[in-house]
């Protein structure tokens, strides 16, 4: 039957079942490159990758740091804040929308064409702005993200059906209590979901920046590692962000279903 639930246990086990076929999947590639070229580098071994794991997390005698801790710190600070400010401005702009027709005529036009705008490809626009710091990262996250989120939170507030809103009015209910016990309410698990969203493009945008300019964080340590060829601590690297990434938008999910559980269907976890 079309969108049957599946008991949570078929669900832990279909999941480790996909992550084992994956494993399998590189062990096998890796294998074969190696019985060409036992030398290779670009698809490590297991063990080539646990000697990058070691040189990340190790002390690295001439600069005298963890690179894995200073580049996780920096990259961090840099997305959470971008989260911040462009989640928050998104919400508020999105609501204001979704409830004000004058706000809407004024702010969809611009932001569906900025949304159309790729971040790295007005890299240089931060550059003039902002500068290189970290406030270039912020705003590039913040700028990469507000337009899309805030337009699918506007659609959302459109989504309300109009008689929540004669009822709240009914009732005597204000403009600001119509909002925030409402409209907020209605949205919160579709603004959630557009958040889990929004987690994969900031990250892309944030490494792309780092990449090109940065002197610390995961972005500038692939880029340094890969021109050596150290794909072991690139691909270390790079599972290192999928797992972050899955971390964040399963602590999503899991607020999802606390602040929303009706919004939750029963195969979801």
């Amino acid at each position: 039957m079309v969108r049957q639930p599946i008991t949570f246990r078929w669900v832990v086990i279909l999941g480790v079942i996909s992550v084992l076929l994956m494993l399998g999947l590189y062990t096998g590639i890796s294998h074969v490159q190696h019985q060409k070229n036992p030398e290779d580098t670009t698809i490590p071994t297991w063990k080539q990758l646990g000697e990058g794991v070691r040189t990340a997390v190790e002390v690295n005698p001439r600069t005298g740091e963890r690179w894995l801790v200073a580049d996780a710190g920096a990259t961090a600070a840099r997305l959470f804040l971008g989260l911040l400010f462009g989640i928050a401005g998104a919400v508020v702009l999105g609501i204001l929308m979704g409830c004000f027709s004058w706000i809407e005529a004024l702010l969809v036009p611009p932001l569906s064409l900025l949304a159309k705008v790729p971040p790295t490809a007005a890299l240089a626009v931060f550059f003039v702005l902002v500068g290189t710091d970290t406030e270039m990262y912020v705003a590039m996250i913040a700028f990469g993200i507000l337009p899309t989120l805030a337009q699918a939170i506007y659609l959302a507030v459109d989504d309300v059906p109009e008689e929540l809103l004669y009822k709240a009015y009914t009732l005597g209910a204000s403009q600001l209590e119509l909002i925030w016990n409402i409209i907020a309410r209605a949205i919160l698990p579709k603004l959630i979901d557009a958040i889990r969203l929004q987690i994969g493009p900031a990250m892309v945008f944030l490494i792309a920046a780092e990449m090109v300019c940065g002197d610390v964080g995961f972005g500038y340590r692939i880029r340094l590692q890969s021109r050596l060829l150290n794909m072991n601590v690139v691909y270390f690297y790079l599972a290192i962000l999928a797992v972050f990434g899955f971390f964040m938008d399963y602590c999503l999910r899991l607020t999802q279903r606390v602040l929303s559980p009706w919004s939750v269907r029963g195969g979801d976890t």
